[in-house]
């Protein structure tokens, strides 16, 4: 008879709560962290983890799997990179609740800020639901390799009240308020882990229409957050753009204090406005002096654009020339290009087409991005930088960089936090304690980012490999894995100590490798979507059960929905 269902023995233990590695062994029964320590019983499966890391597996609370996990078992590629939790429903966006008749608004919507082919969604999303409890219903009656937990969209409450108005932004009426705040009530209580708005004009459906939620007024968002207070329980969510700074955080810092509930905060460097990611995370710290909880998310590297011939963002793609090989199969197209007589006339054809977008692609800021990639990429090896040394046009060697790799080749173009040109302010981020890791928009931005790598990010760049400024892997690891999931309720994970839910990493920390996102065509209807894989994480257990292993998918599905938050192990 075995004492346990699991044993990893022999490894370097972080255990999550950011105090100092040990040596040890890990013992699981029953889905749950059993003992943590020098284990004598023996495990039906043992592991021997000898010069490996064992930890907790890894909370994303930033992800859109909103469509994905309707129709996929796998919430790839997520579970490549140790992350055994999910939060999705962020920035105001999903599918739920929704009247038959705003279903197609809706995907528009998910497609023009997320970035999810509309043409995947049409034919892989049910549509079996039009409450948001029936929707829950439906993720729930799915398995899947990792945990999920669900948010309430804004974006979708506003449509199914408001219908038209909702749409064009008008002012709600108290009855509307009323109506949406009522749904975010039943919501929570049916298991809505929370809920999420957007306030950006980044956010816009694939028609180029603003977000219904750009511009809602307070009595609305306060009636809604008061709500979700009522029930004791959910997180709220916000992404906004800050620009009138005081008045939007007042909003938020009111939402806080009128529900009693804590509040995340998208957090970034841009270049219009490069300070205020510290004054927003400063803000916070004074909130909480007040008593109210306001988190910044923030990412592991620059919010990066994948310039590519198969990604959704190409500087040639309008150019007739270039628009006339669209037919040809995609080696065909590459071979085309090569052509001197062809890549003449589409550089010819690119200043007149731009019509504005060159001013979008600014060669000083784009970067060959490699294999491994390099997310912090020196100033020097600009696209801009390196045509000077070679004696040719930026826009001429873009387009032989494009043309590597059969075609393939991947230029980077960081859009946030990277406005000094190294991720300084990246690591001031991570480490300030109103911080927590977000913003991988896994699931999402698939033919312009592939971000979902930031939980290995955080382990091969800030914990072993930048040259300098590095982060002791034991606050990467707890802020990662335990700061995340308190900050979004989930009080039962993110920590290898006895009655915690049995997730676990097993990882090979010198032989691990992020490689270079690559483009597969497996979503719905042939859509395509950026991949990216990861060596070195051994193994990824789900309550104790293997669900991952170097990127490849065991098939098991331990993972459930989350209905509500979890409360602390007694």
């Amino acid at each position: 008879m075995s004492d346990y269902d699991l044993v990893i023995r022999n490894g370097v233990i972080i255990d999550g709560s950011g105090d100092p590695r040990f040596e040890g062994d890990v013992a699981v029964r029953d889905g749950l962290i059993a003992e943590v320590g020098k284990v004598d019983g023996q495990g039906i499966r043992e592991i021997d983890a000898r010069g490996r890391l064992v930890q907790p597996g890894f909370v994303d609370i930033h992800t859109h799997y909103d469509g994905q996990a309707t129709w996929d078992t796998q919430l790839a590629p997520s579970s490549w990179h140790g992350v055994t939790t999910v939060v999705t429903g962020n920035c105001g966006v999903g599918f739920a609740p929704v009247k038959p008749s705003d279903r197609d608004r809706l995907v528009q919507l998910m497609e023009g800020v997320e970035d999810i082919p509309g043409t995947a969604l049409h034919e892989g999303l049910p549509w079996t639901w039009e409450s948001f409890e029936e929707y829950l219903d439906c993720l729930d009656s799915m398995p899947h390799d990792i945990d999920l937990a669900v948010q309430l969209p804004h974006a979708a409450v506003r449509l199914y009240v408001m219908g038209e108005r909702g749409a064009s932004r008008q002012p709600a009426t108290q009855d509307d308020i009323a109506q949406m705040s009522e749904i975010a009530r039943s919501a929570v209580d049916a298991g809505a882990i929370g809920f999420s708005s957007s306030r950006t004009v980044r956010h816009k459906s694939s028609l180029g229409e603003p977000t219904p939620t750009l511009d809602a007024e307070f009595d609305e968002m306060i009636g809604i957050a008061e709500a979700i207070g009522g029930t004791g329980k959910g997180v709220l969510q916000l992404v906004s753009d800050f620009t009138d700074f005081e008045s939007e955080f007042d909003l938020a810092r009111e939402m806080g204090r009128r529900s009693g509930r804590p509040v995340s905060i998208s957090v970034g460097q841009t270049s219009s406005l490069p300070h205020q990611w510290k004054r927003l995370l400063d803000a916070m710290a004074e909130a909480k002096d007040e008593g109210i909880s306001i988190k910044g998310q923030v990412g592991a590297r620059p919010i990066g654009v994948l310039v590519s011939h198969l990604a959704t963002v190409n500087p040639f793609k309008s150019c007739p020339s270039y628009e006339a090989l669209g037919d040809l199969p995609f080696a065909g197209r590459i071979d085309q290009l090569r052509n001197e007589e062809i890549k003449q006339r589409i550089l010819d054809e690119y200043e007149a087409v731009s019509d504005g977008s060159v001013l979008r692609f600014k060669w000083h800021n784009m970067f060959p991005l490699g294999d491994p990639p390099n997310y912090e990429p020196d100033p020097s090896t600009s696209i801009a930088a390196t045509a000077e040394r070679l004696g040719v046009a930026p826009k001429a060697h873009a387009y032989d960089l494009m043309l590597e790799q059969d075609g393939k080749a991947l230029i980077y173009m960081p859009i946030i936090n990277y406005v000094d040109g190294d991720l300084a302010c990246v690591r001031e981020q991570l480490t300030h304690d109103m911080s927590v890791p977000g913003l991988s928009d896994g699931g999402a931005h698939v033919g312009t980012i592939c971000d979902v790598s930031f939980p290995t990010t955080l382990m091969i760049w800030w914990g072993r490999d930048r040259p300098k400024d590095r982060i002791p892997l034991e606050m990467i690891v707890y802020k990662q894995s335990r700061a995340t999931a308190l900050a979004v309720g989930l009080n039962d994970r993110g920590l290898l100590a006895p009655g915690y839910k049995a997730d676990i990493n097993v990882i090979d920390f010198d032989r691990l490798t992020l490689h270079a996102p690559h483009v597969v065509t497996d979503l719905p209807a042939g859509g395509r979507r950026f991949l990216q894989k990861v060596t070195g994480i051994d193994h990824t257990f789900v309550s104790g059960i293997e669900v991952a292993s170097n990127s490849v998918s065991t098939g098991a599905t331990p993972g459930r929905l989350l209905r509500g938050g979890r409360a602390e192990p007694q």
